[in-house]
């Protein structure tokens, strides 16, 4: 199938390993042109050279400054914007008894305030060439609260919240504004997890106990995320705004 990504100008936060490394793959593969940004330049600047992207920079999305500049160089070096993934974030677990107001913080930063600083500084861009498509990485716990994961789960819901109201804002502009909601999915914030929550168990232990919350047994493949992400930026997706999509194997215990 061809989703019409060729020649699309994308920027992929947290594109340097796991998920965003995996749609930004995906994206260049179907022929987009790809920004990428990450908080380690040694990392992102290994990424960009394996993936072949346009531009690989060192970004905090949690500074307003850094974002406007990686986006206005990301401009720049692609020709303009017409796709943002806005992926990055980071493990914070933990229930409501254990978390402080710095993690609080932290995680309102990465996991709600980015998706609203990214999608700001692209608007301009996505308007100048009269269409859009921002989607929203995000996990199912913001739509089935977990108490273990009580900041995601919160900040999550916010992040969903932003995804429906900028969808209905943006129609007009033809730019399309969807969700991807991720279950226990294979990246390198599980050994964050695996370390706070359960270190007395193994690597493998750990994941297959949490593997037994899932209906299809197991964890998710970065690859199976990055095709959906994929065909909601192309073509085959433009009736599709505001949406919030499942990645998860079956988990979600909500309709």
């Amino acid at each position: 199938m061809d989703l019409g990504l060729e020649g699309r100008r994308v920027l992929v936060t947290g594109g340097s390993k796991g998920l965003g490394y995996a749609i930004a793959h995906e994206l260049v593969r179907e022929g987009a042109r790809v920004s990428i940004c990450s908080r380690d330049e040694t990392e992102v600047l290994t990424a960009g050279q394996e993936l072949g992207v346009a531009l690989a920079r060192r970004a905090d999305v949690t500074d307003p400054e850094q974002v406007a500049d990686f986006v206005a160089e990301s401009a720049g070096a692609l020709g303009g914007i017409d796709g943002l993934v806005n992926n990055a974030g980071r493990a914070r677990p933990g229930t409501f008894s254990t978390l402080t107001d710095v993690d609080w913080q932290g995680d309102l930063d990465v996991k709600l305030l980015s998706l609203i600083r990214c999608s700001r500084e692209v608007l301009p861009y996505m308007r100048e060439a009269g269409s859009g498509r921002i989607v929203n990485i995000g996990a199912i716990q913001g739509r089935g609260p977990d108490p273990a994961f009580f900041a995601t789960s919160v900040n999550r819901a916010a992040g969903n919240a932003f995804t429906k109201a900028l969808a209905m804002e943006l129609a007009k502009d033809n730019i399309l504004v969807n969700g991807v909601n991720i279950g226990y999915v294979v990246t390198p914030q599980w050994e964050n997890i695996h370390k706070k929550r359960a270190p007395e168990l193994s690597r493998d232990d750990f994941f297959a106990r949490l593997s037994q919350d899932v209906p299809l047994g197991r964890f998710g493949d970065p690859d199976e995320v990055a095709g959906i992400v994929a065909f909601l930026l192309g073509d085959r997706a433009t009736y599709i705004t505001g949406a919030s999509i499942d990645v998860a194997g079956g988990m979600g215990r909500y309709l």
